[in-house]
């Protein structure tokens, strides 16, 4: 059993002539028309994906720069806050100091004076005690001499009654 060949597998010569030439006119038609067009878009598609990724590299490392950058500032804000609240502290403790020298400073001058006046009241105390003692030394001795010239015995008499009658405080 040999193989037969059917005439419809075989194609005819003529057939084969013209699809040749279809598929040259065709493929000249495209050639003409449609590869530089075709073509023309791959590359421009390719060179868009180049664009697109070197774009999105710079815009990383731009991000990377910004988060650089951010860090730096946030160190900076840090140290700033840092600084300033020592300061803030420094200060506050400077004012309280100064608050409490001031209180010591005027706690002692209202002593000060205190002292000055109790010294002032007490010596205007002494000296009006002196000045009533020195009035009833010169009553007594006025009446001594009056009733001296009069009754000897009299007079010591009355001296010590006097003397009772002075109550010192």
């Amino acid at each position: 059993m040999l193989l037969e060949i059917n005439p419809l597998v075989l194609p005819d010569v003529g057939l084969a002539f013209w699809s040749l030439i279809a598929f040259l006119v065709l493929l000249f038609v495209l050639g003409k028309f449609a590869w530089k067009p075709i073509m023309k878009a791959i590359s421009e598609r390719e060179q868009g994906i180049e664009d697109a990724l070197a774009k999105a590299d710079k815009v990383k490392a731009e991000m990377v720069a910004l988060k650089s950058e951010n860090e730096a500032m946030m160190n900076k804000a840090r140290e700033e806050r840092a600084k300033m609240l020592k300061e803030a502290k420094e200060t506050a403790e400077k004012m309280v100091s100064e608050a409490k020298d001031k209180a010591k400073s005027e706690y002692d001058r209202i002593v000060a004076e205190a002292q000055q006046a109790i010294t002032q009241q007490k010596n205007a105390a002494l000296t009006d005690v002196k000045n009533q003692v020195g009035s009833l030394v010169v009553e007594v001795a006025e009446k001594v001499l009056r009733r001296e010239l009069a009754d000897k015995t009299g007079q010591e008499k009355y001296i010590k009654e006097l003397a009772e009658g002075v109550k010192l405080n």
